[in-house]
C-alpha cells in the first residue's frame, strides 16, 4: 500500500523530471535558433576554395576491386576540383596496433597510378581503429610501437603520408598525443605527411565541460585540445558532420561556428580541412536533408568573410563511393568554381 508520503514523493519526483526535461528541451530549442541565426547572411564572393581540398576514398581502391578504368574516371573527376590530398582507406589496425598488408594488395599500384596521372596529388593511407575497452589500447607502449611500425609500412608502399582516424577519443586524451608524436617522427624522417581526423568540437566554449558531467559516451573536443592535437601533425581534417541537427540552417550555422573556432585553434602552419558530408545515410546522428554539401560549404564561406586566408585551408569530402552528381555540383558551385 502506497502511503500519502510515498505519493507525495512520487509527485515531487515526477515534477522534477518534467522540469528537467523541459529545461533540456528549452536549451535545445534555443541552440537550434542560435545556430540558424548563425547561417544568415550572404557569403562573400571572394570566400572560395584555393585548391587545398581533400577527399576520403573507400577501401575498394586498394583491395583489388578497382581497375585502371576506374582510376581514369577518378582522375577526370579530380581534375575539375581543388582536391590535392586523398585519404585512402587502407586499414583498419588490429587491436594490437599491427596492420595486415593483405588489406592493401593494390596499394602500391593505386599510388603509382595517381602519381602518374596527377603528379600534384598526394595519396595518404587512411588508417584507424576504435580505442575503446576490448579493442585498441592507446595506453600500451607495445601498441604505440606497433602503430608507428605500421605507419612506416604503408610509407614503404609509396604512400605520401598517413591519415589517422581514431574514434571515439575523448577530450584531453593524452595517449592520442603520444601516438601522433611518435608517428610524426616516422613521417618526418621519410619526408611524408601526417594528418588526423578530428572529432566534433564545441560550437560554444564550455560545452565540453558540461558534456563531461553527463552520463554519455559522446566525444566532444575543446578548442584547447584541438590545438594540442594539431601541434603534433601536418594536417587536421575536422569531421563537421553527424551532428544530429534537423535543418540545413542549423547545420550551416554549426559549421560556421566550428570552422571559426578551428581557424583560431589550429596553428597557421598546419593545414586545416573542414569535413563535409557527401553521403546520404539516415540515422539519429545524420539527417540527409539537413547535413548537405551545400549547407556545409555555406557555413565555411560565412566564416571566411571577404579577407583572403594565407594558410592552407579547404574542405574534405566524405566519401567518394557515396557522393552524388548533386554533391559535386554543390561543391563546385559553392566552393571550387
Amino acid at each position: 500500500m502506497v502511503t500519502d508520503g510515498g505519493k507525495r514523493w512520487v509527485r515531487r519526483t515526477a515534477r522534477a523530471l518534467l522540469a528537467l526535461l523541459g529545461s533540456v528541451a528549452l536549451l535545445v530549442a534555443t541552440a537550434l535558433v542560435a545556430l540558424s541565426i548563425e547561417s544568415s547572411g550572404t557569403p562573400s564572393a571572394s570566400a572560395r576554395g584555393t585548391g587545398h581540398d581533400a577527399e576520403w576514398l573507400g577501401h575498394a581502391w586498394v583491395d583489388g576491386r578497382k581497375s585502371q578504368s576506374d582510376v581514369d574516371d577518378l582522375v577526370a573527376l579530380l581534375r575539375t576540383t581543388g582536391i590535392r590530398d586523398l585519404f585512402v582507406h587502407s586499414g583498419p589496425f588490429n587491436d594490437d596496433g599491427t596492420l595486415d598488408p593483405a588489406l592493401r594488395p593494390r596499394g602500391r599500384w593505386f599510388v603509382g597510378a595517381i602519381h602518374a596521372a596527377l603528379p600534384g596529388v598526394r595519396v595518404q593511407a587512411w588508417l584507424g581503429a576504435h580505442p575503446v575497452p576490448g579493442e585498441l589500447d592507446f595506453a600500451l607502449a607495445s601498441t604505440q610501437a606497433n602503430l608507428s611500425t605500421s605507419a612506416a609500412q604503408v610509407l614503404d608502399d609509396g604512400f605520401d603520408g598517413v591519415h589517422y582516424d581514431f574514434e571515439p577519443v575523448v577530450d584531453d586524451d593524452p595517449d592520442l598525443l603520444t601516438v601522433l608524436r611518435q608517428a610524426h617522427e616516422v613521417t618526418r624522417a621519410r619526408e611524408a605527411v601526417l594528418s588526423v581526423s578530428a572529432v566534433h568540437t564545441e560550437p560554444w566554449r564550455g560545452m565540453t565541460v558540461g558534456l563531461a558531467m553527463l552520463p554519455t559516451s559522446l566525444a566532444l573536443w575543446s578548442a584547447g585540445y584541438l590545438r594540442e592535437v594539431a601541434l603534433e601533425v601536418d594536417q587536421v581534417a575536422l569531421m563537421a558532420y553527424d551532428t544530429s541537427l534537423p535543418s540545413e540552417a542549423a547545420y550551416a550555422g554549426y559549421v560556421r561556428r566550428v570552422t571559426e573556432a578551428a581557424l583560431q585553434a589550429v596553428p597557421e602552419e598546419v593545414a586545416l580541412f573542414i569535413g563535409i558530408p557527401a553521403y546520404h545515410d539516415e540515422h539519429p546522428f545524420h539527417h540527409r536533408q539537413a547535413e548537405t554539401v551545400a549547407a556545409a560549404v555555406r557555413g565555411v564561406r560565412l566564416t571566411m568573410g571577404d579577407k583572403a586566408l594565407t594558410r592552407e585551408f579547404g574542405v574534405a569530402a566524405y566519401v567518394d563511393f557515396a557522393a552524388t552528381a548533386e554533391d559535386w555540383a554543390a561543391y563546385r558551385e559553392g566552393w571550387h568554381d
